[in-house]
């Protein structure tokens, strides 16, 4: 019997990680946010910094982590990361003030950056090239499966309050995150192996990512640079997080104080827009390495868009004041139903089937030997968007008492963005002898 390739075993070790990471906080943190602001009084922009100032501590970190990476390998950095990740959650049941709160969640933002999706990815492209859409997919599957949790997030939230669900997910974190850390390896070269587990890889039929592979040698950082793949690929990926994490962080809100929808049914929306997520993820673990991911990540982009605007407007087209009478009972359906099961269905599509793409991208134009760096480098033009996301949607929204000014914004953003993508061509590689 044929023995499993061993990267596979990283691809579900990272995707376990994933799901902790996900469910844990990355996109409970608009039910949290929720909690917070009718506990302690903290407003949306204020909450919305503890965001910011978690994707800007990973774009400061970004360069460094791509340097360590690409010298050591990401192991060492990921199984201490998951420690620092479960003390930062425990901290985070400790806080008091909004400065505790903003430094418990750097400790936080500490954790994820070395234990997150950035060194895992980087892990995963060294030791696979014919199938890496298709590993990456999968590792994204995690991320979609922790949205699955955010309603038992939510309802831990609202039955033992947020202090205690943050000091077990904490416990949760560490027990079950470091056993899986442990599964990563550096190079499949150091252990015998080569990528994929095949010693030359052809292309599947229709394959168009790999071609010429051998026609020049891999992009050193500084030559990745000066392509306008880099910058394009880079603004592409940052527009679409404004729409990402401007929902990850206020659409439990949106849909709670905007629609009248209750915690735990905004929660339930949140679990439709997780499962299209990993429609979106089957999809694209089944066309990635067959198709040309640089036109499907442009048409994802208009998904964003469109499933945004879709999200902002339900309550006007269903009538607002309807909908919020509606949803005061607890069993109730709010009138805005139908619009906000299409927004879920459409961005957790399109996000499922984008956001692997983003990194094997890179990984096809630039190749793997200086992959650690080129990434950390595209994080500090990307945090522009993870930051900017929630910051405008929370600004607006406390200064228009709504979200439909901030959230038309960053979907019409999202819908330039996709011009990005259709411009981002595949630079030649340099010469064997540069």
């Amino acid at each position: 019997m044929k023995r499993l390739f061993y990267g596979w075993y990283m691809v579900a070790a990272g995707s376990g990680l994933q799901v902790l990471q996900s469910s844990l906080m990355t996109q409970s943190f608009g039910a949290y946010l929720a909690v917070l602001q009718v506990e302690r009084g903290w407003s949306k922009t204020a909450l919305s910094g503890a965001a910011a100032l978690q994707q800007m501590e990973a774009a400061i970190l970004g360069p460094v982590l791509g340097w360590f990476i690409d010298r050591f390998g990401p192991q060492g950095m990921i199984r201490a990361g998951i420690v620092v990740f479960g003390i930062g959650l425990m901290l985070l049941s400790f806080t008091d003030t909004l400065l505790a709160f903003y430094g418990a969640f750097v400790v936080i933002a500490l954790g994820a950056s070395l234990c997150g999706f950035f060194p895992v990815n980087v892990a995963l492209i060294h030791w696979f090239e014919r199938w890496r859409a298709r590993a990456l997919s999968s590792l994204s599957l995690g991320i979609a499966l922790g949205g699955i949790s955010v309603p038992l997030v939510a309802w831990s939230l609202q039955t033992y309050g947020w202090r205690a669900t943050a000091f077990v997910s904490g416990i949760i974190a560490i027990v079950l995150g470091l056993p899986m850390a442990m599964v990563f390896k550096r190079r499949p070269e150091d252990h015998g192996m080569v990528a994929d587990g095949i010693s030359r890889p052809e292309n599947p039929p229709g394959n168009t990512t790999l071609e010429k592979q051998d026609a020049g040698r891999d992009f050193t950082a500084r030559e990745a640079l000066r392509t306008p793949a880099f910058w394009l690929l880079s603004l592409g990926h940052g527009f679409a997080l404004l729409v990402v994490h401007a929902v990850s962080v206020h659409a439990i809100a949106h849909m709670h104080q905007g629609l009248g929808y209750s915690v735990a049914q905004a929660s339930l929306v949140y679990t439709l827009l997780t499962l299209s997520q990993i429609g979106g993820v089957v999809i694209g673990w089944l066309i990635g390495d067959r198709y040309d991911k640089r036109l499907i990540s442009g048409g994802c982009m208009l998904g964003h868009m469109a499933g945004l605007l879709l999200l902002t407007y339900a309550g006007t087209a269903a009538g607002t004041a309807a909908g919020t009478a509606a949803g005061t009972a607890a069993d109730a359906v709010p009138a805005s139903t139908p619009m906000v099961l299409a927004f879920a269905v459409l961005h957790g599509a399109a996000w499922g089937l984008r956001g692997p793409f983003m990194q094997a991208l890179r990984a096809d134009y630039f190749g793997r030997s200086a992959i650690g760096m080129i990434l950390g480098l595209s994080v500090m033009i990307i945090v522009v968007g993870q930051v900017a996301g929630p910051m405008v949607a929370g600004i607006l929204a406390d200064a228009t008492g709504n979200y439909r000014a901030g959230f038309t914004i960053l979907a019409l953003l999202a819908g330039l963005g996709s011009l990005f993508f259709f411009f981002a061509r595949k630079p030649d590689r340099p010469s064997k002898e540069g």
